[in-house]
């Protein structure tokens, strides 16, 4: 079995071709700094000859509305089409949680047409809807700051760890698609606002954190349940306090 791992040198790329490598499986870790290009397409027909499955775990470099679009779409569209030719068998997809639900944001407006254009490729297909990675505590902060302060909605999340995700891709793409999709999360269920909170005080960063219900996640405003699976996801073994006490500090 040959797999392709688009965006297979980033976060959870590079943990999932660990894990399918330490299963013996020839894996291409693609990415434009080894020469796959799926915006421009170049090296995409030479990496994806005689490939069963294509994992695509990469994300746009900007989150501006109309960037990220083109990028989800103009990628979307030149791999799936380079697939077709190549064969591929299943076509596995990384995405978030409640995407459809958060369509006030052009970032999970973008994700939704990559989710659309995959179900109307005709091939064999998974999506994975992760909840929000541990590893992006800090960002969601930062995106969050007015005057100095952090405000976010009192919203639940049910963070996961990237090990976690990189154990459930490796899975997904060791067995037969589902034409569907698939939810993911951690282990525990917090407050969005209090977890944020319990993240700063922990890394010594003393910023206030502001319980506010209009408060815009990525420009999208939260409903209590908007960022969590009810749906049997599976779930991670990692809690946050674990997770916390491994992660690198940077």
């Amino acid at each position: 079995m040959k797999i392709v791992i688009i965006g297979g040198t980033g976060l959870i790329g590079s943990k999932t071709t660990e894990r399918l490598r330490a299963k013996g499986v020839e894996v291409i870790a693609a990415s434009p700094n080894t020469g796959v290009n799926t915006i421009t397409g170049e090296g995409l027909a030479e990496a994806l000859a005689g490939t069963d499955v294509v994992l695509d775990l990469a994300n746009s470099p900007s989150f501006e509305d109309k960037a990220v679009m083109e990028f989800f779409e103009t990628s979307g569209r030149n791999l799936l089409a380079a697939e077709k030719v190549a064969g591929v068998k299943h076509h596995i997809a990384l995405s978030v949680v409640g995407t459809e639900k958060l369509q006030e944001s052009g970032y999970f407006r973008a994700k939704l047409a990559q989710e659309k254009l995959i179900r109307e490729a005709g091939i064999p297909y998974t999506i994975v809807h992760s909840s929000q990675f541990m590893e992006f505590l800090g960002g969601i902060a930062q995106s969050a700051l007015v005057e100095g302060k952090v405000h976010l909605s009192p919203a639940f999340v049910q963070p996961i760890a990237s090990d976690d995700v990189a154990d459930a891709m490796a899975d997904v793409a060791l067995v037969p698609p589902v034409n569907g999709l698939i939810e993911i999360a951690g282990p525990e269920r917090f407050r969005l606002n209090e977890l944020v909170a319990r993240y700063l005080e922990a890394t010594g960063d003393t910023r206030q954190v502001v319980a506010d219900p209009e408060a815009k996640y990525f420009g999208a405003r939260l409903e209590d349940r908007t960022l969590v699976s009810d749906n049997n996801p599976r779930l991670g073994r990692i809690g946050f306090e674990q997770w916390f006490a491994t992660a690198p500090r940077k």
